[in-house]
């Protein structure tokens, strides 16, 4: 029995350790453009049952209930946090953010598409809009020489103002993709998500409709990080951590005794 007990507060000093990781990453990415923080999500090991309730305890009665004995925790999966960051006014025009679900489409090297909500977009040498990395948005978006204003609507739509010209120019318009289950988008570094079978397939649409969110020139997403949040998460944690140790200590003890009473 003592045995036993160690593993399972081995166990739960694992998966403490785990969830105090994913703690930290939430508070390094405290301000990280458009981040999402994660939640780690606890599950019982498997039950040794000893005694099943049901199960006969003579021949005219049965055990009203059970002896199962549980073998510890694990961590089960990490929840993404899907809620918006505060919205923050850069003044760039070339800065968008989406108020509300939806996700901006980048052509990454090799063709595969990724998905960011992180809108901190730059023009190209070539003067095509593209991430800090160098990666076109999609649908692709060339900005001509000559330009002296930008102006992207609510709905995506760009349109510049050329120098010489009365009327300004229509660009074309940035659209924005949607999914069944956002969360189960896998997650990659430079903020980029990548879709997965659980996510479902990407569904692009027109900004704003369809509870795509809308686009808002020069501003961008924060963190949805709430510092003190996760400082009572790390304290919390910090104290289960504890308490196993503990335990881990109190059972060692119980088993040096053992060994000299015996």
């Amino acid at each position: 029995m003592p045995s036993s007990a160690l593993q399972v507060a081995r166990t739960g000093l694992e998966a403490q350790d785990t969830r105090m990781r994913v703690i930290a990453n939430n508070l390094a990415n405290v301000s990280t453009t458009a981040f999402k923080r994660d939640r780690a999500n606890f599950a019982t090991l498997a039950y040794q049952d000893a005694r099943v309730a049901g199960a006969q305890s003579s021949n005219e009665t049965t055990y009203a209930t059970g002896l199962n004995l549980g073998t510890g925790v694990s961590i089960q999966s990490t929840t993404r946090m899907e809620t918006n960051g505060p919205l923050n006014s850069t003044g760039n025009s070339f800065d968008l953010a989406l108020d509300g679900d939806g996700y901006f489409q980048v052509q990454m090297p090799g063709g595969e598409l990724a998905y960011t909500r992180a809108g901190n977009f730059t023009r190209s040498a070539d003067g095509q809009l593209v991430t800090t990395q160098g990666y076109p948005v999609q649908p692709p978006i060339t900005i001509p020489e000559g330009m002296t204003a930008l102006t992207i609507s609510q709905d995506g739509t760009v349109s510049a103002q050329i120098a010489g010209q009365a009327d300004p120019t229509q660009l074309g318009q940035i659209t924005v993709a949607s999914f069944t289950n956002p969360s189960a988008l896998q997650a990659a570094s430079d903020n980029f998500m990548l879709e997965t079978a659980a996510s479902g397939p990407a569904q692009i649409g027109v900004a704003g409709q369809q509870g795509r969110g809308n686009i808002k020139q020069g501003m961008l997403e924060g963190s949805n990080v709430n510092i003190v949040e996760e400082l009572v998460d790390m304290i919390e944690t910090q104290r289960a951590y504890e308490i196993n140790s503990k335990m881990i200590s109190a059972v060692d003890e119980m088993l040096q005794n053992a060994n000299q009473t015996l």
